[in-house]
C-alpha cells in the first residue's frame, strides 16, 4: 500500500524517538507520536525537517563504511560550506570585501541557509505531500532532473564542489528508510547528460538497501567518533560559535535575516516590506535560538563513562555486550514441579530516597495460578555472586498463598499472554476467564479490584505498552481492544470500564498482540495467519501484513512483538498436521510494513522480546535464543535449557534474562563475572529488610545448560 496526499493519515512517517546525541542534551526530537497529516506546509515543515542534523559522514564510495576509521567522518568542527578546505579562502574573502551601499546588510559568509522549506522539499520529493508542495513551488511541475535529490554520494559531492550550497541533513535520515525510495513511482525525469531516469535515491556503495543505508548511518551517528566531536557541530548550530566574533573566526555567519531577533517585524509599518521580509524569514530559514554563550563540553568516551564511579556503588554488566561470557543459575522452591508462567521485574517500581539500594519486586506466577513476590537485586550484596533473590515465603505456604481467582475457560492453554503486570508492580491484568472477563488485581492487597467484560467471548492475550498507558486484548471473538489504565497521581490504579477503541479485521481468534503508544500503534496477530496494524487514538485500520509461507492455509500468529522503533517481529507455526520445512519461522517488518526478512526455526518459541537490537526467544524445546534484530541470525549458539521454557523477560537494566522453565525452577541468566567490587559494597545492606540469610539466594547455583551446535 501506498500513501497519498489525500490520505488523513500517514502511518508511514511516525516520528521515533531517535536516542542520539543532539537532542538528547539540547532539543527535543520530533513528538514520537507525530505524523504527516492534513496540515498546512508550515506545520509540515515545523514537524518533519526544520531541525536540522549534520552530514556526519564523508565516504559514500568505499565499498565498504570502517566506523573505526576516523577518515570517514566529516569535520564537525566547520560549517558545511567549507569542509572542503578549498572554499574556506573564497568565503572568507567574500565575508571581508562585502560592503553594503546602505549600511542595513551585515558582512555575511553565506547567502543561503543550512535548514529551510526549500530543503525539506528537495530531499522529501519522493513523499506525500511534500511532492505536491514541491510540484506547487515549481509552478505545476518537478523541477529539472538534475536538481533533485537523486544521488547521496552526488549530494555529498556537490556540497565539497559549491561552497553556497550549505544544506545539513533532516531527521529522516536517520529513522525513515522509505523517503529514499520512489513508491508512489512518481516521473522525476531525466538527468540531462547521462539521461538516466531519477527514481530511488542512489546509494552509498556500502548500503546494500535504503534499510540498510539508514541502519549504518544511524550507527555512525552514535560512533564513539561522533561522540567525541559532536559538541563542536553544536558550537556552530546552537552555541558560542553561532554569533558574533567567534562565529566570523569560524566562517558560520549567515545574512542577517535568519537570526532571532534581527528584525522587529512589529516595529514596520510598511504592510509590503512586512511581507517581503516574513516571506524572506520563512523561505530562506531561520537560525535556531542561541541555546549556549560558552563551548559545549564533549562527551565522555566509552572508556571514561565506565571508569566514572557511578553515584551508588552498584554496577551491573549489560548482558548483550557480554554475549560470549553468559552463565545460568537457577532458583528452586518458587514453584517445584509447576510450570512457572510468568517472570517479570516491573520497570518504574516507586523508590523512596531512604529505600534506594533495597530489592525490587519480581513478581512469578505459576500453573497452578499462585503468585510470588520475591525481592531481587541484580547485583549480591557481597559481590561473590551474580545478583540477590529474597524468597517470597508465601508461595509455600497454602494459608497464606496469593492466587488468581476465576475459571479459566476450559481447553485454553494458559501462558504467559495472558498475564500482565503494572510497570509499578501494584496491579496484575488477567485473562483467558470462562466469562470472557479481564480481571485486575491488586498485588500489594492481593484481591480482585475490578471484572470487566465486554469482549464476546474468551480473551486470549494482553500486552501493555512502554508507558504503562494502554493495555491490548485479544479475543476469540475476532476483535482486539484498546483499554486506558487509569492513574490517579501518576499511579495506575486499575483499567476503564469501556474500551478506547474496539479493533476490527481479523476473520479467526486473536492469538497475539503487541501495542505502542509511542508510535501510536497497535498489532495483532491472528489464527487466520494476518497480522493488522491499527492506530491507538483513531481506531484506524492502516495495513495487514501476510508472512510468506508455502501454504498460508493452516498459518497462525501465535506471538509478535514490537522494537523500539516500530520494527514488528512475527512468530508464525504451521498447524501440526502439516509436514512443510517452515512449519516456525521468525519474520520482519519495518514499521510501514515494509516484509525485511525471515528466518526458518527448528524450534516452537513460546514467549518472544525485544530489548534494543536484540531478539529474545524461549521455546517449547528448551532453547533460549538470542538473535540481531536486523538480520534474524543467532548472536551466540542457543542455551539449551533441557525443559520446555514457558516465558522469558529481560530485567531493566539489561543485566539478566529471567526464564521459567517446565518444573517450575526461575533461570537467571547474567554475564559470568561479577562486577568489579567498588568502595564500601562489601558494607552494602539491605534498607528495611529483616530477611534471614537463608532465605537468599545469591546466584550461588550454576545451572548447566549446554550450547546448542
Amino acid at each position: 500500500e501506498i500513501f497519498h496526499v489525500d490520505q488523513s493519515n500517514y502511518f508511514l512517517n511516525f516520528k521515533k524517538e531517535v536516542r542520539n546525541k543532539i537532542y538528547s542534551r539540547l532539543l527535543s526530537l520530533h513528538s514520537p507520536n507525530s505524523y504527516y497529516g492534513s496540515r498546512s506546509p508550515q506545520e509540515l515543515f515545523k514537524a518533519s525537517g526544520l531541525t536540522q542534523f549534520p552530514w556526519i559522514l564523508q565516504d559514500y564510495t568505499s565499498e565498504e563504511l570502517d566506523l573505526n576509521n576516523p577518515a570517514v567522518f566529516r569535520d564537525l568542527s566547520k560549517p558545511i560550506g567549507v569542509v572542503n578546505e578549498k572554499n574556506a579562502k573564497a568565503m572568507r574573502e567574500k565575508y571581508e570585501n562585502f560592503e553594503d551601499p546602505m549600511g542595513t546588510i551585515d558582512k555575511f559568509h553565506y547567502g543561503t541557509h543550512y535548514s529551510n522549506s526549500a530543503g525539506v522539499m528537495h530531499y522529501l520529493i519522493r513523499v506525500e505531500p511534500f511532492t505536491t508542495l514541491h510540484i506547487q513551488l515549481q509552478s505545476g511541475r518537478f523541477d529539472c532532473a538534475d536538481r533533485q535529490f537523486h544521488s547521496i554520494p552526488a549530494t555529498w559531492q556537490a556540497l565539497m564542489d559549491n561552497p553556497y550550497d550549505v544544506k545539513e541533513l533532516i531527521p529522516e535520515f536517520f529513522y525513515f528508510p522509505e523517503f529514499l525510495e520512489n513508491q508512489n513511482q512518481f516521473n522525476l525525469g531525466r538527468l540531462q547528460i547521462s539521461k538516466e531516469l531519477v527514481n530511488d535515491v542512489i546509494l552509498p556503495k556500502w548500503a546494500k538497501s535504503a534499510e540498510d543505508f539508514i541502519y549504518k548511518h544511524r550507527k555512525a551517528l552514535e560512533s564513539e567518533y561522533v561522540s567525541a566531536h559532536l559538541h563542536e557541530w553544536i558550537d556552530l548550530i546552537f552555541g558560542y560559535k553561532q554569533r558574533g566574533p567567534a562565529a566570523v573566526e569560524a566562517l558560520n555567519v549567515f545574512y542577517y535575516c535568519s537570526y532571532e531577533g534581527a528584525v522587529d517585524l512589529d516595529a514596520l509599518t510598511d504592510e509590503k516590506e512586512r511581507k517581503a521580509l516574513e516571506g524572506m524569514i520563512n523561505n530562506f530559514g531561520q537560525t535556531p535560538c542561541q541555546l549556549l554563550k560558552e563551548p559545549h563540553p564533549p562527551r565522555l568516551s566509552a572508556e571514561e563513562a565506565v571508569q566514572k564511579p557511578t553515584k551508588i556503588d552498584t554496577s551491573t554488566l549489560n548482558l548483550f555486550q557480554h554475549l560470549p561470557e553468559l552463565k545460568s543459575f537457577f532458583i528452586e522452591g518458587i514453584s517445584d514441579g509447576i510450570p512457572l508462567l510468568k517472570a517479570t521485574i516491573p520497570k518504574n517500581q516507586y523508590r523512596s530516597f531512604m529505600s534506594q539500594g533495597s530489592p525490587e519486586l519480581l513478581i512469578t506466577i505459576s500453573m497452578n495460578y499462585v503468585i510470588g513476590t520475591h525481592g531481587w537485586l541484580p547485583y549480591d550484596r557481597n559481590i561473590s555472586n551474580y545478583f540477590t533473590f529474597i524468597k517470597d515465603q508465601t508461595v509455600t505456604n497454602p494459608k497464606t498463598q496469593r492466587s488468581i481467582n476465576g475459571s479459566f475457560a476450559p481447553g485454553l492453554e494458559i501462558t504467559s499472554k495472558l498475564f500482565v503486570v503494572s510497570h509499578d508492580a501494584k496491579l496484575l491484568f488477567s485473562a483467558g476467564y470462562w466469562d470472557n472477563s479481564i480481571q485486575v488485581m491488586s498485588l500489594t492487597k492481593g484481591k480482585i479490584i475490578s471484572h470487566i467484560i465486554r469482549h464476546m467471548d474468551i480473551v486470549t492475550c494482553l500486552a501493555t505498552d512502554y508507558c504503562g498507558i494502554h493495555l491490548i486484548s485479544g479475543s476469540r471473538d475476532t476483535t482486539c481492544m484498546i483499554w486506558q489504565i487509569t492513574q490517579q497521581g501518576g499511579v495506575p490504579v486499575g483499567l476503564a470500564s469501556k474500551p478506547f477503541q474496539i479493533l476490527y479485521g481479523h476473520t479467526n481468534e486473536v492469538l497475539s498482540v503487541g501495542i505502542s503508544t509511542e508510535l501510536d500503534m497497535a498489532v495483532s496477530g491472528s489464527r487466520d495467519g494476518t497480522v493488522i496494524i491499527h492506530t491507538i487514538q483513531k481506531g484506524q485500520y492502516m495495513r495487514t501484513l501476510r508472512p510468506p509461507c508455502e501454504s498460508s492455509l493452516f498459518l497462525t500468529i501465535p506471538n509478535l512483538a514490537i522494537s523500539w522503533e516500530g520494527h514488528i517481529v512475527v512468530y508464525s507455526s504451521t498447524e501440526e498436521k502439516t509436514t512443510l520445512k517452515d512449519k516456525n519461522a521468525l519474520h520482519l517488518f519495518s514499521i510501514n510494513g515494509k516484509y525485511l526478512g525471515s528466518q526458518i526455526l527448528k524450534e516452537q518459541v513460546s514467549d518472544i522480546c525485544i530489548i534494543g537490537e536484540h531478539i529474545v526467544t524461549g521455546s517449547i524445546q528448551g532453547f533460549l535464543s538470542i538473535r540481531d534484530l536486523h538480520s534474524l541470525n543467532l548472536s551466540i549458539n542457543p542455551l539449551a535449557m533441557r525443559l520446555p521454557i514457558h516465558c522469558v523477560c529481560v530485567t531493566k537494566e539489561y543485566s539478566h534474562i529471567l526464564v521459567g522453565l517446565e518444573d517450575g525452577k526461575l533461570i537467571v541468566v547474567g554475564v559470568g563475572k561479577p562486577a568489579e567490587m567498588r568502595s564500601g559494597q562489601l558494607s552494602r545492606k539491605f534498607w528495611g529488610s529483616s530477611k534471614r540469610l537463608s532465605q537468599i539466594s545469591a546466584g550461588e547455583t550454576e545451572y548447566n545448560t549446554q550450547d546448542s551446535k
